[in-house]
């Protein structure tokens, strides 16, 4: 299952953010909460975490390029169903 990497709330007057640097490559593997992307702004930078384990499937967002809060990161492969519980 698909799952969306969303840029998160950074403050009242803050509307978008900058990509710096993705901690993660498509296809490799992370856990829960571990911090798949960095992105700033031009008072904070903060690392965005995974929301669940899994894998980036693709990246929508280069480092570089500017986002809107609330916009798609990068989609990931949810690997809930791959667990076994």
């Amino acid at each position: 299952m698909s799952v969306e990497l969303i840029v998160p709330t950074l403050g009242e007057s803050i509307s978008e953010a900058t990509v710096s640097k993705w901690l993660k490559k498509i296809g490799e593997p992370f856990d829960v909460d571990e911090p798949l992307v960095e992105i700033e702004t031009d008072k904070i930078t903060v690392e965005v975490p995974a929301p669940s384990a899994g894998s980036i499937s693709e990246i929508k967002v280069e480092e570089g390029a500017d986002v809107n809060i609330g916009g798609v990161l990068a989609l990931l492969d949810d690997k809930k169903s791959t667990n076994g519980s």
